[in-house]
C-alpha cells in the first residue's frame, strides 16, 4: 500500500481574475513544494484561460495533481472559494488553503497551516499580514482596521488581519454553510458566521509581498464594494443582537446552572 503525503487530504486554492502577469510564478512556487492545487478561473478577460491551459498540459507530467475551475463570468471571490470548497469536496478534500493570484503571499508559509491543520483540526486558520509593511498601501491599513473593528463588534472576538486572503478553510464544517454574499464582502462573512457557529478561528502570521504603486493590480471597486461591505456588517451586527449575543448568554447561564 503507497504511503499517503502527510498533506494529501489538503489542497491549495488560487481564486483568479485577470491576474495573468503573476498568477504563472504563483502556480509554479505551490507546486514547487508538492501541493496538489486547485485554481479557479473567475470569468478572467486577460490571457488567464490560455495560461492555464499551458500550466494543465505541463502539469499531466508531473507528481502533484492541477485542478482547474473555470467560468466565462466574473461572479466574486467569495463565490470561486465556495466553488472550491464543494469540488475539493467531491475530491475527498478536507482543508483548502486559499493563497491570492497577486503574488501577494510566499508558499513557503504554507507548511506552517499544514502543521497547525493536523495539530487544530476543524479551525478556520487567517493568515497575519502585519501592520507595519513598507509597501502596504494606506487604504489597506484602514480597511483592514474598519473591518476588525466590526468583526469584534459581531462575533466577541479579535483577530488582527479580518482582510487576510490567506487562510486554512475547513471543507466539511464551512463548505457546507449557505452564503448571502459571493465578492470580496464573503471573506468577512464567513469569518462572522463561523464564529456564530462555534468553529475555532486562529490567526497566525505569515510573510507578505507588495509590489510598487505602478505594477499593483487591484479588483476592488471603492464606491460599490465599500457599501456592499457596509450593507453586509449592518446585517451581521442585527444578526449579533438578534441572535448570537441572546444564544450564547443562554448557553452560558445553562452551562452555569447544570454544570
Amino acid at each position: 500500500m503507497p504511503t499517503l503525503k502527510p498533506h494529501s487530504h489538503i489542497c491549495i486554492v488560487v481564486p483568479t481574475y485577470n491576474n495573468a502577469a503573476t498568477l504563472t510564478k504563483v502556480v509554479a512556487d505551490i507546486r514547487a513544494h508538492g501541493y496538489d492545487l486547485l485554481v479557479v478561473n473567475d470569468g478572467s478577460t486577460d490571457s488567464t484561460p490560455q495560461l492555464l491551459e499551458r500550466l494543465k498540459q505541463e502539469a499531466a507530467v508531473g507528481k502533484s495533481p492541477l485542478h482547474i475551475i473555470s467560468y466565462p463570468k466574473n461572479r466574486g471571490k467569495g463565490y470561486a472559494l465556495c466553488q472550491a470548497m464543494g469540488r475539493l469536496n467531491d475530491l475527498g478534500y478536507r482543508y483548502a488553503v486559499s493563497i491570492d493570484a497577486d503574488g501577494q503571499h510566499s508558499a513557503k508559509d504554507i507548511a506552517s497551516f499544514i502543521d497547525d491543520v493536523h495539530l487544530h483540526p476543524n479551525t478556520l486558520f487567517v493568515g497575519a499580514r502585519g501592520r507595519k509593511h513598507p509597501n502596504m498601501p494606506n487604504k489597506n491599513s484602514f480597511a483592514n482596521r474598519f473591518s476588525n473593528f466590526w468583526f469584534a463588534v459581531q462575533t466577541g472576538r479579535f483577530l488582527p488581519d479580518t482582510q487576510s486572503g490567506f487562510r486554512g478553510y475547513p471543507i466539511e464544517r464551512v463548505g457546507k454553510m449557505r452564503f448571502f454574499t459571493r465578492r470580496y464582502e464573503w471573506e468577512v462573512e464567513v469569518l462572522v458566521r463561523s464564529a456564530w457557529a462555534g468553529i475555532p478561528i486562529i490567526a497566525k502570521p505569515v510573510s507578505v509581498y507588495y509590489p510598487p504603486v505602478e505594477e499593483r493590480v487591484s479588483h476592488f471597486r471603492p464606491g460599490v464594494d465599500f457599501l456592499r461591505i457596509s450593507l453586509l456588517n449592518t446585517f451581521l451586527c442585527f444578526g449579533a443582537l438578534l441572535y448570537f449575543y441572546p444564544v450564547s448568554l443562554f448557553r452560558l447561564l445553562f452551562h452555569r446552572l447544570y454544570k
